[in-house]
């Protein structure tokens, strides 16, 4: 079986409730069509003038089909999207989980804004695609098969009508579909520029407005939706292709209908019917091109996830030894690092960093310093454990660390980068994030940041000192809710240095032993740097604290400086 096929079966979402809803939507639209056809049956026959009683039945037909469309509807809806939203939730929980063992050796040179906005929208792609494409579909078949065999039981021949006008509609949808797989990569694409430039822009705008650069990323942005536009133009055609196909092949089906209606004999209120029923149908059919785009964009999407997440993590775990491990995280006591000869490299080619010799002695206050390119960060991914040596040996404690379990080491570590990301969410659910369970348990953190917390957490208290200890006190006593403030995007605003001082504090919050800083005083003025640096170390007093400084900030209030451009450093 193709590895296309078993993409699109995962992402039809087949399940039981997922059936129920389809056949919940062709009732509903199944009672459209009957209304339509009834209604125009009944006009045609009050106009003969009858005796009342031979309209009620007709009457309370149009009655009953115009309620039951919305309360099937309405039902399909609740179910559908109740069986969306439960696999949206366990998907993400566990492509979240499938991401963190490939953080950051198998993430690439994408940017964060264009892995969290691509992550985040196929995932959403997926798990949209059953209602969006499923149920439309399921209940169009249904309607589709109902109303075939209702105009067949009067006049077959115009069964037979209707049975390919769904054929040719089927046609038109496996076009339409080839048309937007076809495009959906290169929209992507043009979409992943647009992003990219857009946070490149955004970033910099200071370091644009100095060098007189803005016009340029003027011309980066404009380019790039105009890349974006064309696309999006391309697609679109196709997809209008699609739409008039159907609209045509309706029209010929109601012409032919009628044409065979006037001559089968049938009274004049069957013909009405009979010439409507196409009308109706096309009707529910008229919904598959946007449900087959909903297909396009979830298989791609499904693809794209595919491909991220089924790499080898960069560290891999061979005949460790768990009870050594279990016995360094329950000990408390923060470890001896030691590299001997350590050489590092992100994807073939020359090393990232090495070969070096560091010893780490337990509570040391360490700076990292040297040139762009020297191996700053690839040091501090091979300490967190995120990256394999490709020669020489890390110990912790005494032991190698290939000896113990990758998710045991990474336990001991608290890592901040230079761009600490704060989720759209209160300031509680933030710094809980960052809580997590107790380090036996790693690997099983929740990364829904809008999650209730948990009722083991860390009380309010203890949120509000690792806030106090970051030198956030000022700031949290100004926000309006406390804790339950919402930050991040469409909450409270957070400037650079506050979001510096929220990841100090998350770090501190970990009860971690050891804590790495890659730059946190970048994009901050001099003096917020080193606010910001003292006051780490300051209420990191007995952890060792590693910071990487590409311009020396904050150099002279640690114990130790060693610079990386040396062959070897102790």
């Amino acid at each position: 079986m193709s590895t296309t096929s078993s993409t699109d079966r995962r992402v039809l979402g087949i399940s039981p409730r997922i059936i129920v809803a389809g056949l919940l939507a062709g009732a509903a639209a199944a009672s459209g069509v009957a209304l339509t056809t009834t209604s125009g049956w009944l006009i045609v026959r009050a106009d003969q003038r009858p005796q009342i009683l031979l309209l009620l039945t007709a009457i309370v037909g149009v009655r009953t089909f115009g309620l039951g469309r919305p309360v099937f509807r309405y039902f399909e809806r609740v179910r559908s999207h109740d069986a969306a939203l439960d696999v949206l939730a366990r998907r993400r929980a566990q492509t979240y989980a499938d991401l963190v063992p490939l953080t950051p050796a198998r993430l690439g040179r994408r940017g964060r804004a264009d892995l969290l906005t691509g992550v985040v929208d196929d995932l959403t792609d997926v798990t949209e695609a059953p209602v969006r494409f499923t149920v439309p579909v399921l209940g169009a078949l249904a309607a589709g098969a109902v109303a075939t065999t209702l105009t067949a039981s009067l006049v077959p021949a115009v069964g037979a009508v209707l049975a390919a006008m769904l054929l040719v509609c089927a046609a038109l949808v496996a076009l339409c579909y080839r048309l937007e797989s076809r495009s959906q990569a290169r929209v992507l694409a043009a979409r992943s520029e647009v992003v990219r430039v857009g946070h490149l822009t955004a970033r910099h705008a200071g370091e644009l407005q100095a060098v007189g650069g803005q016009d340029a990323a003027l011309r980066w942005l404009d380019d790039a939706h105009d890349e974006l536009r064309g696309r999006l133009l391309e697609q679109s055609q196709g997809r209008a292709l699609v739409s008039g196909g159907v609209l045509l092949t309706t029209v010929g089906a109601t012409v032919a209908s009628a044409y065979l209606a006037v001559g089968s004999g049938v009274s004049s209120p069957v013909q009405a019917l009979l010439v409507l029923a196409p009308v109706a149908t096309g009707e529910i059919l008229g919904v598959l091109t946007d449900a087959t785009r909903a297909l396009a964009r979830a298989t791609a999407g499904q693809d794209r996830l595919d491909t991220l997440l089924a790499q080898e993590p960069a560290v891999v775990d061979h005949d460790v030894d768990e009870d050594a491990a279990h016995a360094l995280v329950r000990s408390g006591r923060t470890p001896a690092l030691q590299l001997e000869q350590a050489v590092a490299r992100w994807s073939e080619g020359r090393p990232a960093v090495g070969p070096v010799d560091l010893v780490l002695e337990p509570g040391e206050h360490v700076a990292l310093v040297g040139p762009n390119g020297s191996g700053k960060t690839t040091l501090l991914s091979v300490l967190a454990r995120h990256l394999e040596l490709t020669s020489g040996s890390y110990l912790v404690d005494g032991r190698d660390a290939r000896e113990l379990p990758a998710h045991a080491v990474r336990s001991l570590f608290a890592v901040v980068d230079d761009e600490p990301h704060v989720f759209a969410s209160t300031l509680r659910n933030n710094l809980l994030l960052a809580a997590g369970p107790p380090p036996s348990d790693a690997g099983s953190t929740s990364p829904d940041p809008d999650a209730e917390p948990a009722s083991t957490g860390p009380s309010d208290e203890v949120l509000l000192t690792s806030l106090r200890r970051a030198g956030l006190a000022d700031w949290l006593q100004a926000l309006p809710d406390g804790l339950d403030t919402r930050i991040g995007t469409g909450g409270h605003g957070i400037s650079g240095g506050e979001r510096a001082r929220l990841a100090v504090a998350r770090a501190l919050l970990s009860q971690r032993p050891v804590l790495l800083l890659d730059e946190p005083g970048a994009h901050l003025d001099h003096p917020t740097a080193q606010a910001v640096i003292h006051d780490l170390l300051t209420a990191a007093s007995g952890r060792t604290v590693v910071i990487v400084t590409h311009h020396g900030v904050g150099a002279e209030q640690v114990d130790r400086v060693v610079d990386l451009t040396r062959e070897k450093v102790a």
